[in-house]
């Protein structure tokens, strides 16, 4: 079992009906807040260049996502899997000189920024982000 399902697995089980009662009440407005401290918490450990505890502050903010992903896929808005299709979609999209036509040659981080400036732009009319 890879680590992100046993993380998974780890969180509907808090969230189920004989889990842990402080977890099943949760929403995501209930964990609005606790984003924001995991993510203030993971910045200040990038500040400090404190590598040790980043990796505890990014395990965190993981877990809001899992805890958001899981209490909308409870409702049967969307899962975890959707968040990962989605997001990887993006960023393989947002970089076609990566991953499209070979003659897409973005010299540096300037035209990097440009084109996917342009994308983003693109993806906004079309109702797409």
């Amino acid at each position: 079992m890879s680590s992100i399902t046993a993380l998974r697995d780890t969180v509907a089980a808090l969230r189920a009906p004989d889990g842990c009662p402080w977890d099943i009440e949760q929403t995501h407005q209930s964990l609005a807040v606790c984003l924001i401290d995991e993510c203030c918490e993971l910045l200040e450990t990038i500040d400090n260049l404190d590598m040790a505890h980043m990796r505890e502050e990014l395990g965190d903010v993981l877990l809001q996502v899992i805890m958001h992903a899981q209490i909308a896929s409870e409702k049967g808005v969307f899962d975890f899997d959707a968040v990962c299709d989605e997001v990887n979609e993006k960023l393989i999209r947002r970089h076609p000189h990566v991953f499209g036509p070979d003659d897409l040659d973005l010299k540096d981080s300037a035209a990097v920024l440009k084109k996917w400036d342009e994308i983003k732009a693109t993806e906004k009319k079309n109702g797409k982000q």
